[in-house]
């Protein structure tokens, strides 16, 4: 650790990590509650039609792929809401709609190469200026996460309830969207557009599988977050291996040791509640008799 640390990119890279470790599962708690677990993926794609701008038009390639997936965002809220065809057609016309452009606008500019480090994720190209951008946006995203984090939740619980209760549901469903847009914006440079999904779904389904409560879930996700990203990019540098794939992969294996826990817990519920029974029921026999 002290031999990573001593590089400045490691250092920015390491900030960057707890950051995305830390926003990813945040949102991903309310996208896989409210069954869109693939709208990372969507968005994702979505964002390679911004980046493509950027390097076409020469400017800054997040900022695009930041405009385009919160513009994206917003549409999949309106066509998911008005459309017949349902989430998951709408998800997929844009999300390869946004590939095609992406890939058309960045062979057009002539930067394929580029267009790699953001699909996979790129450590070594990760500047100081990037770390500004992305703190700014995790602290706007973990910020609308505390503000409007009940209404959210009551959302994700019950459109129907939630829509009774008076909130504005419309509001918040395409808050939820844009929030995941940024999120991805977020990770790209360091996760890569294909692999930031995961991170926002798979520890947050790690979590599930050991709590009850959502905020105790959120909160172990994000946990966890942290240290599959932290931990992942320290052996990426060590055994010098692709970072956004070793965070993912890491992510998985929390998972599955979150399932055979998970399993061990529940066997033991059991098996305790089927011991306590007998002896409250023979207790209510001597109170009756």
């Amino acid at each position: 650790m002290s031999e990573m640390l001593s590089y400045e990119f490691m250092r920015i890279a390491l900030v960057m990590a707890v950051l995305i470790g830390l926003t990813a599962p945040a949102v991903g708690t309310f996208v896989v509650q409210r069954r869109l677990s693939l709208l990372g993926d969507g968005i994702g794609h979505i964002a390679l039609t911004g980046i493509g701008l950027g390097l076409l038009t020469s400017t800054s390639p997040t900022l695009g792929a930041l405009a385009v997936s919160v513009l994206g965002a917003i549409a999949i809220e309106v066509l998911r809401a008005r459309s017949r065809s349902g989430a998951d057609v709408v998800l997929a016309l844009l999300f390869y709609g946004g590939l095609a452009g992406g890939v058309v606008l960045t062979n057009a500019q002539g930067g394929g190469a580029n267009l790699q480090s953001y699909l996979f994720g790129s450590i070594s190209s990760v500047q100081a200026s990037d770390l500004y951008v992305v703190a700014g946006l995790a602290v706007a995203v973990l910020g609308i996460v505390a503000l409007f984090g009940r209404e959210m939740f009551l959302l994700c619980q019950d459109e129907d309830v939630a829509r009774t209760a008076g909130l504005p549901v419309r509001f918040l469903s395409v808050l939820i969207a844009v929030t995941a847009a940024v999120t991805v914006v977020i990770a790209m440079r360091a996760i890569g557009l294909l692999l930031v999904s995961a991170l926002m779904v798979v520890p947050v389904a790690a979590a599930q599988q050991l709590t009850r409560g959502f905020r105790s879930t959120m909160l172990l996700a994000m946990g966890t977050g942290v240290l599959s990203a932290v931990t992942g990019l320290a052996g990426s540098f060590q055994y010098d291996l692709p970072p956004g794939p070793s965070i993912v992969l890491l992510a998985l294996a929390v998972f599955v040791a979150a399932v055979l826990a998970g399993a061990v817990l529940r066997r033991r519920r059991t098996v305790t509640a089927a011991a306590v029974r007998p002896s409250v029921e023979a207790e209510a026999e001597v109170a009756g008799g």
